[in-house]
């Protein structure tokens, strides 16, 4: 018997932190099976018509689904994904546990978006272009955010990760792979992130690459 397509098709990008959530997410609630990963160059200066063509803003990731309309936006995908399961939801349902989560989904959005404008200030723009002072603020938001996570991080329950957890650990990953300020100085929070970096998920889902402009 030939083999199956997978149900869904995940257009992806290996060096996006948003698109490993969603990647993440999936192994972690036994999913990952049921998508087809298909790798797509994107940036802001460089089109990707396959991409546009699913998503009007260009950008993965992106969710091709067989019977229904595409979904895009890591949020957007991984809340659809928690309904396709049988194990304990990664989005609580209600109470208190549902905001942390979803503001700890946030924190860790606000953080991979501020990294990504200090490359732009620091790596990524023209040098002539570079403004110095956005980059002290960019770093600044990240330190910041250590801090308060330094303090504020519940670890939850290791066996079930909510989705704010999956969130942060893909977000701090791909802050150490492109070398921007470092966490590492706050220790609850390094020790935290080392013991998630070693779960499936993680290992099956590493980040390599660079962007294409």
């Amino acid at each position: 018997m030939p083999p199956t397509t997978p149900p869904m098709k995940l257009l992806y990008q290996t060096h996006s932190p948003f698109a490993r959530k969603v990647l993440v997410f999936a192994h972690e609630v036994g999913l990952a099976g049921d998508i087809l990963v298909e790798h797509h160059e994107t940036s802001p200066t460089r089109a990707n018509v396959d991409v546009f063509d699913a998503n009007p803003l260009g950008k993965v990731p992106v969710l091709l689904r067989d019977d229904a309309e595409a979904l895009f936006d890591s949020d957007v995908i991984c809340a659809w994904l928690d309904t396709r399961h049988d194990r304990p939801p990664r989005i609580p349902r209600d109470g208190e546990a549902r905001w942390r989560a979803l503001r700890l989904q946030a924190v860790a959005q606000g953080l991979a978006e501020a990294g990504i404008a200090l490359r732009w200030e620091t790596v990524r723009r023209p040098e002539a272009l570079r403004h110095a002072g956005l980059a002290e603020g960019y770093t600044r938001k990240l330190e910041a955010t250590y801090a308060w996570l330094e303090q504020t991080l519940d670890p939850g329950d290791g066996d079930t990760p909510d989705i704010g957890h999956i969130a942060l650990a893909t977000t701090l990953d791909w802050l150490a792979f492109r070398d921007l300020p470092s966490f590492r100085r706050h220790v609850r929070l390094t020790d935290w992130f080392g013991a998630f970096r070693g779960r499936a998920s993680m290992r099956a889902t590493t980040l390599h690459g660079d962007t294409v402009d």
